[in-house]
């Protein structure tokens, strides 16, 4: 059996990380015991919580420690079994890593159906970001139709979703993304009514192009950036408007912090203008994954909801492709493939 390669945390990043932070290793591939099995990873998913992971700080989920694997959700094929529900040859998602291989006990794993969409999916529309997206919309900021929504990040894995999932349920969905590239596929593959270019605006520029293309104001922000986004973003929204807090990646290496709007103005917006933000972290809403599948899955399947995937090829590319996602330089879901489907 070939050889197992793994990328694990070489040292903790201060302040923007680099490759240098990150380690390949190279081992034995192991062997899974009774109530075990062991997964060949076909592919890898790239997120940016990951980012907080690599700091040894207090959060909502312990931090990677130093010299071992990184951690990341994976699609991939049982190849040795020994556990009654997870025959070899299925394909299963799971939190296997950074690694070709794993050995799992079946813990927080799934089988995933390849005939409903391409497995791929699983870790995207379709898996944690998929119900990322479900969830903030519905639950969280609690959308309705006819209002106006603005989505964030809006051609990615998440607000992608989130922005599809509003003009189905009747609203208008402004979105936000770096580049007309990306601003025109929201608007003309994924059914955006408008989208702005964060990229060509200032905080200020970027809250007189709002006012242009939502003058009756915002009702409901999906927020996954910070910066100056959700500046421009919180100077046109409705008095009860809801804010659904779900990523700050603008500031997650701490670059830009210094120049954010005070925080006495953020304050000042959300009490005038009588605003509900409320933070989420998809762990703990997992129990909403049944209605959430019953929801999407059928739109996906028969081509109601658009999607797009960036790949990167081979575990050893896994870092730099890491590197460029915290800076915007994927397209749709990062995603990295490790290993050829069955």
């Amino acid at each position: 059996m070939t050889d197992r390669k793994s990328i694990v945390l070489a040292s903790r990043p201060q302040g923007q990380p680099s490759t240098d932070n990150f380690r390949l290793e190279i081992d034995s591939v192991p062997s899974p015991k009774d109530g075990q099995f062991l997964v060949r990873v076909i592919w890898l998913s790239l997120d940016p919580y990951m980012r907080g992971r690599m700091d040894d700080a207090k959060s909502y989920a312990k931090p990677v420690e130093v010299g071992a694997v990184m951690d990341g959700g994976c699609v991939g094929e049982v190849t040795e079994s020994h556990h009654p529900d997870f025959p070899k040859g299925s394909i299963v998602t799971g939190q296997f890593g950074w690694t070709s291989h794993a050995v799992s006990n079946g813990e927080g794993v799934r089988i995933v159906d390849p005939d409903v969409a391409p497995i791929s999916t699983a870790l995207g529309v379709l898996g944690m970001p998929g119900i990322t997206a479900w969830v903030g919309l519905n639950d969280i900021m609690e959308a309705k139709a006819g209002e106006t929504v603005v989505i964030s990040a809006a051609t990615g894995a998440v607000g992608g979703l989130a922005g599809q999932l509003a003009k189905a349920k009747g609203c208008r969905v402004i979105g936000v993304a770096g580049g007309p590239e990306k601003c025109d596929f929201a608007v003309t593959e994924l059914g955006y009514d408008a989208c702005l270019d964060h990229k060509a605006h200032d905080a200020k520029g970027l809250s007189e192009a709002l006012k242009d293309v939502a003058p009756d104001g915002v009702d409901g922000y999906f927020e996954n950036v910070g910066g100056k986004t959700l500046e421009a973003v919180l100077s046109r929204m409705n008095v009860g408007g809801r804010i659904a807090v779900c990523g700050m990646i603008a500031w997650y290496s701490g670059q830009g912090v210094d120049e954010a709007q005070p925080l006495p103005a953020v304050w000042r917006n959300i009490l005038t203008r009588r605003l509900t933000a409320k933070g989420f972290i998809i762990f703990d809403h997992f129990d909403r994954f049944p209605a959430f599948i019953a929801e999407v899955a059928p739109m996906v399947s028969d081509g109601r909801l658009a999607f797009k995937e960036s790949v990167a090829k081979g575990l050893e590319a896994a870092p730099e492709a890491f590197l460029n996602m915290l800076k915007g330089g994927n397209f749709g879901k990062q995603l990295v493939r490790v290993g050829d489907d069955p």
